[in-house]
């Protein structure tokens, strides 16, 4: 099977595909580690039973710190037992974490470059009905403004499970992304995710669509419908976001002649303009972003939202023909 036909199997396959939520991921994944490492601390600002936290305070009640509507707290608390040998996730939704709290994020833990892993859940407009006010469109912006900071943005489950242990392992400030709702499981089965790695499910020659996150399901679906109008789309699950995969984007760079960026955050300062900025420096290329174009959330259902915003597998298409003048 060749990897256009591989591609295209993959997304058919995925359509039907067991569907959970990143956060709830999260959970099991500190749950079991908690089981491994004693140094392991976990924090939060009173909404552990929505990060799934909760999970692991009940579990090890000893090493769980609620905080309390305290995000400021949360953080500098976190950079202390950092300091004292600890190991500290510290959790909240994406909107408080990296606002409330950016500028103990930039003193405590980046400026010293501590080992803190700050993981946010409820990113996005997926959060719905919550409303402009809870919804984190600029938090990937933020955290990679700050140096030694590393962000990440799972595209399902199953890689939020492997980043979860693999920042563990990590020295250094980390940024994890995650969402509210239920979405598809997209990655292989054999898939291993490596910070600063880029998975590519294939290489296209027409376009290709570099995505984060929820969207990554959305690309697949895209090229899919493209690929029935031999239109060959290439998918790159670019959940690194800081640092970047700089050799995958060359390979894309190289081999189409249009790259479109699609995430769930604003055009302004998130994925599509950490690749426009690197291709620019190593070679110039036509990257069209998909995202929120300078605006705030409003409130509904996840499904009317990403459809208001055009976060869809069909605006990915037309988007793609428009960039192709088909």
């Amino acid at each position: 099977m060749g990897e256009r036909a591989q591609t295209t199997a993959h997304a058919v396959q995925t359509a039907g595909r067991k569907q959970v939520a990143t956060r709830d991921a999260y959970g099991a994944a500190l749950l079991e580690l908690g089981n491994k490492r004693n140094d392991l601390v976990v924090l939060d600002a009173d909404l552990s039973g929505s990060t799934k936290t909760g999970k692991f305070a009940k579990a090890f009640p000893e090493r769980f710190f609620n905080l309390g509507v305290s995000e400021q707290d949360m953080i500098g608390t976190a950079g202390g037992l950092s300091l004292a040998g600890k190991l500290p996730f510290a959790s909240t939704f994406a909107v408080f974490q990296t606002g409330r709290a950016w500028e103990q994020i930039r003193q405590t833990v980046c400026y010293s470059n501590l080992n803190v892993k700050l993981v946010a859940t409820h990113s996005g407009i997926t959060v719905g009905e919550d409303g402009a006010s809870h919804q984190a469109i600029e938090d990937v912006a933020l955290m990679r403004v700050l140096p030694n900071m590393t962000v990440i943005v799972p595209a399902d489950g199953n890689e939020t499970r492997q980043v979860i242990n693999t920042i563990a392992e990590y020295k250094g400030p980390v940024y994890v992304r995650l969402g509210r709702a239920k979405i598809p499981l997209v990655m292989p089965d054999d898939y291993v995710f490596n910070i600063g790695k880029a998975h590519a499910f294939h290489i296209g020659k027409d376009v290709n669509i570099v995505a984060m996150g929820i969207m990554v399901g959305m690309a697949l679906n895209a090229a899919a419908k493209l690929q029935e109008e031999n239109i060959d789309a290439g998918v790159i699950n670019m959940s690194t976001v800081k640092p970047l995969d700089a050799d995958v984007l060359l390979k894309a760079a190289e081999k189409s002649r249009v790259l479109i960026t699609a995430e769930e955050h604003s055009i302004i300062g998130g994925l599509g303009s950490a690749v426009s900025e690197f291709l620019s420096e190593t070679r110039p290329s036509t990257v069209v972003r998909i995202g929120i174009r300078d605006d705030f959330g409003c409130s509904g259902k996840s499904e009317e939202l990403l459809t208001h915003y055009g976060l869809t597998p069909e605006n990915i298409a037309e988007t793609v023909r428009k960039a192709l003048g088909k």
